[in-house]
């Protein structure tokens, strides 16, 4: 059995690191500048595409290796089958009315194929997968192109799938977690909200791949705590979330300030997927006894839009994700939160 440190110096000898941190791929919180700095502190920066054409993947990614040759994460989403729930999309649709008025919607957003193409020809040193799996021509095409597949997993039997399906390496993704969680049921979300400190012993027992531990790790200890429950690396983003470089909304970034585990929410109200979020208005009011349930995904994330698109009133600007650790994130440079991080869980570990 390695011991933590042996763990961890083998996961950054694969992938380039000085520090077994990596950035959580947060998709539109995280700029060109803050994977930069998270890199060049020793890290792996990290992009969320989610939203994000061939053309602005293509952007992102030259505009991170302008500023740092360090390894970088590439994360998308598999999508959800389709959902045909009108009576739902029409009685969400009534209840943000009262968050002022829309605008137009959207044209539809970019193709999932032409998304990964795109993470093909950007050649990150990982390519990441939440909700779900890679079919295996693509697990194929990333490996034949020296590309790490990283896959997102909240149970042990969706984390074993991923092994099967070819994954390098699993994200083990604790309850704790701000933003989405990456269940593969869209439905089982709320059913399967284990804490990362039970899930990695029972991820890093079962799997042959390394495990990276991600939710509610934002200090030197719980780095340390992850490694020595079995992680290789850990992730990190409410953590980075209030420094300079991610240059969040300023109201974002008040939200976390001094934020307690308790009182952040996991909450449906943002895009119809459950995350983990800052209690505001506008989201304690999806929880209330009148509210309808919210519209699927990806119906409730184009809703959203469109009224922020409009005239609202009392609509969250942005959505305010937020993991449980969010009282311990600093307004530091992100680049000394990455190497203190590690520095500290080194000495716990010595």
């Amino acid at each position: 059995m390695t011991s933590p440190r042996e763990r961890a110096a083998e996961f950054c000898r694969r992938y380039g690191l000085r520090a077994p941190v990596l950035e959580a791929p947060m998709a539109g919180a995280c700029p060109p500048a803050l994977a930069v700095a998270v890199a060049e502190a020793g890290g792996m920066g990290a992009n969320g595409v989610v939203l994000d054409p061939p053309r602005r993947i293509a952007e992102w990614v030259a505009a991170y290796r302008a500023g740092t040759d360090g390894p970088l994460q590439l994360n998308i989403w598999i999508p959800d089958p389709p959902v045909d729930e009108p009576e739902r999309v029409a009685a969400a649709e009534e209840f943000l009315s009262r968050f002022g008025r829309p605008g137009p919607p959207a044209p539809p957003g970019p193709v999932f194929a032409e998304q990964c193409a795109a993470m093909l020809e950007a050649r990150p040193t990982v390519v990441s997968s939440i909700m779900g799996l890679f079919g295996p021509d693509y697990v194929r095409a990333l490996h034949e192109r020296g590309i790490a597949w990283f896959a997102c997993a909240t149970t042990l039997d969706d984390a074993l799938a991923a092994q099967e399906a070819g994954a390098d390496a699993v994200v083990a993704q604790g309850m704790e977690a701000g933003g989405h969680r990456g269940t593969f049921d869209p439905a089982a979300a709320e059913a399967t909200t284990v804490g990362l400190f039970a899930l990695l012993p029972r991820f890093a027992d079962a799997l042959r791949v390394p495990v990276v531990a991600a939710g509610g790790i934002a200090d030197g200890r719980g780095v340390a705590a992850a490694l020595a429950l079995g992680a290789s690396a850990v992730q990190v983003g409410t953590a980075l979330l209030r420094t300079p470089e991610a240059a969040v909304a300023p109201a974002w970034a008040a939200a976390l300030d001094g934020l307690a585990p308790e009182d952040t929410v996991a909450t449906r109200a943002y895009s119809g997927r459950l995350g983990r979020a800052a209690p505001t208005p506008y989201v304690r009011a999806w929880a209330a006894p009148d509210a309808p349930p919210t519209a699927p995904y990806p119906d409730q994330r184009r809703l959203v839009g469109r009224w922020r698109a409009g005239e609202p009133a009392g609509l969250d600007p942005v959505n305010f994700w937020s993991g449980q650790s969010a009282a311990l994130a600093t307004s530091e440079a992100a680049g000394e939160i990455v190497a203190r991080m590690w520095r500290e869980a080194q000495a716990l570990l010595a």
